[in-house]
């Protein structure tokens, strides 16, 4: 059984990749039916065709390798100097951007002429190249949202879990007290695990979050403590000490630091399913979105790190990069862990919807092969366009991305390797859950 869900966590993981390559290319595909560019392939997968069917004009297929997709639009680089694909040179790097000029023609038909992609306005093509990333961030978001309002998140509540029989600061062992340590301010007062706190000191309490505040600000003071417990509420009094306690950040979360000086009730809470409000959830998502940022940014100081764990005997860091191959199994292996349905599926929708956050932010960046590549390219040609236009000079032209493709082999060659590094790591010291 247990092997049956662990299979059945990655086909379910893989299913929701499939989605998001062909909701991302359903992105470029209509934007650019829109605007009246050919489109003759629309596929999901690389390698060998597995299916396909043609409707109108276009090829619509599923691919043997789920790694990613694409669709093919007639004339995405403008013609040579000449009007025309320029004759082969013996320089690979001028045949690099030839091969390339003339893929996007090789279908060319008669009345294609005024449906090329370089034709149309450059407005009209950053809105084709960034619908595809647009549409990932859409699913990211609704995903979120049902993670966040529908499914619930889990997360500490006022509820007491572990009550600390003594005072100790923070780091020191807690499986034991020391002789000369003092009870607990919560040990002597008599709250008890299950107890739900309703109040402290007067203050309706709503989340952890809320009294943890409450109980760190008021070092030295007795406090009255209102509880549920068993169906019944029990008034409490307590003396709040004062204790060296690990930084939390605004939200209550552990925060990097020295210890800090801090009231001290000593109890661990309890962990339960919280729903968000919407704006608890919009809240959530602009931090998952700057923590997507700054792990893009330090992408490049983590690749040591994956070095290390494949040819080295070191645990593979937590917060290592991960791809698809280590979310799959991540997926699995969450499926076959003894927990509740609902907080398995809460997993895989967190799962799925990061990884269409990271595709809205890997394919903005203005890099060719990637949407912002192109997106970069047309802004580019609009700024030229509009600065010829207000010096009176003549009109420059398209710009030519097809003179890029040269960067855009060593991009793609930097992102091959590192995909394949990735995956090797996933494979021989995966990142796993504890």
């Amino acid at each position: 059984m247990t092997t049956a869900m662990w299979v059945l966590g990655i086909l379910l993981f893989l299913v929701g990749l499939l989605f998001s390559i062909a909701w991302h290319e359903l992105g470029h595909l209509s934007t650019a039916k829109l605007f009246g560019i050919r489109v003759p392939q629309y596929m999901v997968g690389f390698g060998k065709t597995v299916w396909s069917r043609r409707k109108g004009d276009t090829e619509y297929g599923i691919k043997a390798i789920p790694l990613g997709g694409y669709i093919r639009m007639i004339g995405m680089f403008p013609p040579g100097a000449d009007g025309r694909i320029t004759q082969r040179s013996s320089s690979p790097w001028r045949s690099m951007i030839e091969d390339a000029r003339e893929a996007s023609y090789e279908e060319l038909q008669p009345g294609d002429e005024k449906r090329l992609f370089y034709t149309r306005k450059p407005w009209q093509r950053v809105i084709v190249m960034f619908a595809g990333p647009f549409m990932n961030l859409i699913l990211s978001v609704v995903l979120y949202l049902g993670w966040f309002m529908g499914i619930g998140v889990q997360t500490a509540v006022p509820t007491v879990g572990t009550v600390s029989e003594c005072v100790v600061p923070a780091g020191s062992k807690t499986d034991s007290c020391p002789a000369s340590a003092p009870k607990s301010p919560a040990n002597l007062a008599g709250l008890k695990p299950g107890d739900t706190v309703l109040s402290f000191n007067g203050d309706r309490i709503g989340s952890y979050k809320q009294l943890q505040a409450d109980i760190r600000k008021v070092p030295g003071e007795t406090v009255s403590i209102l509880v549920e417990r068993k169906g019944q509420q029990v008034p409490l009094t307590a003396s709040i000490t004062s204790n060296t306690v690990n930084p939390v950040d605004k939200d209550g979360r552990p925060a990097e630091g020295a210890p800090v000086q801090a009231g001290f009730l000593g109890f661990s809470p309890a962990t339960g399913v919280v729903q968000m409000s919407l704006g608890e959830s919009f809240d959530q998502m602009v931090q998952m979105a700057r923590h997507g940022i700054s792990s893009l940014v330090a992408l490049p100081g983590k690749i040591p790190g994956l070095w290390h764990a494949i040819v080295g005997n070191d645990p593979r860091p937590t917060d290592s990069p991960m791809g698809m191959v280590g979310a799959a199994r991540l997926g699995g292996d969450v499926f076959a862990m003894d927990l509740p349905a609902t907080q398995q599926l809460a997993f895989m929708v967190q799962l799925l919807a990061g990884i269409n956050l990271s595709l809205f932010l890997f394919n903005m960046l203005p890099l060719l092969p990637l949407d912002g590549g192109h997106i970069a390219g047309a802004l580019w040609e609009s700024l030229r366009r509009k600065t010829a236009n207000l010096f009176r000079r003549p009109d420059p032209g398209p710009f030519d991305v097809a003179k890029l493709m040269p960067i855009a082999y060593v991009v793609a060659g930097i992102f091959i390797c590192f995909t394949a590094l990735v995956a090797v790591a996933d494979l021989v010291n995966p990142v796993k859950l504890n």
